[in-house]
């Protein structure tokens, strides 16, 4: 008998690539979870930072506060507080991806501050809700923030309990950066789902997430080594990718709550 499926967690992660945090419940907004990834780091020439190539990036977690956010290195301790949303501000022409995006810049002390602990270049830049960037047509049409695709992301427990059996040092949930993580049933279940209803709220299972060198990046050290990569590739190769988890859209607005009951669509079609 399987057991029943429940939301055991939910995570936002204000700035893209950085430490996000755990929230007992959230309101699904346009373009994704309120507060996800509406703000990201940006090179010179306007391309997003990530930890692909600046893993360092991992030690910086964000915390919520009354009216924005913190983000603290956790090498030193130094800390920045960030506002949700910016209302004015320059705006910068921006890459995610293969998208165009106009941003608005953070206040000069931000970008001072990341440059500092990053040692890089870095500009801190915002989504305003005027910006309009829209999901692969080829597998969805949606509005989404400055994630790297869609606007959720879904794995469940058992997944990486599997993948942990698998493994001489197991590791933490944060190495594939969720926004939900399901309990109960079995591995990979969502695999096979077509869609799934988290309390209220119908989700669309869009295609598998295809992993990177983020996933071998520890989430507080910023160190890198060859796993969990390398034994994901064994078992989980889909083509020349690897995948673990699986993207979702959802339709309208509405709200998740950890303990909700969760219902798969597991149709087995694809």
């Amino acid at each position: 008998m399987i057991s029943e499926l429940t939301l055991a967690s939910i995570q936002v992660y204000p700035v893209k690539s950085l430490g996000g945090f755990a929230v007992p419940q959230v309101r699904l907004t346009d373009r994704g979870l309120e507060h996800d990834r509406r703000w990201m780091l940006l090179d010179p020439d306007g391309r997003f930072v990530s930890q692909r190539e600046c893993p360092i990036m991992a030690c910086l977690h964000c915390s919520p506060q009354e009216n924005g956010f913190r983000v603290t290195d956790l090498r030193s301790g130094n800390s920045i507080d960030v506002p949700w949303q910016l209302s004015v501000g320059e705006p910068i022409q921006a890459t995610v991806w293969d998208d165009a995006v106009e941003l608005m810049q953070g206040a000069e002390h931000m970008h001072t501050w990341f440059r500092e602990v990053l040692q890089r270049p870095v500009r801190l830049a915002y989504m305003p809700e005027s910006t309009i960037r829209l999901t692969d047509p080829r597998y969805a049409n949606v509005p989404v923030a400055l994630n790297d695709g869609y606007p959720s992301l879904i794995i469940s427990q058992a997944s990486l309990d599997d993948l942990n059996a698998k493994l001489r040092t197991p590791v933490s949930m944060d190495r594939f950066r969720p926004n939900f993580v399901i309990s109960g049933g079995v591995p990979f279940q969502e695999d096979h789902w077509k869609s799934v209803t988290i309390g209220e709220v119908r989700f669309s299972i869009v295609k598998p997430c295809a992993r990177c060198v983020i996933i071998t990046t520890d989430q507080r050290t910023g160190s890198r080594a060859q796993e969990p990569m390398r034994t994901l590739a064994n078992y989980r190769a889909v083509g020349n990718k690897v995948a673990f988890g699986m993207n979702a859209t959802y339709v309208g607005q509405g709200s998740v709550q950890v303990g909700d009951i969760v219902f798969p669509n597991d149709d087995g079609e694809r």
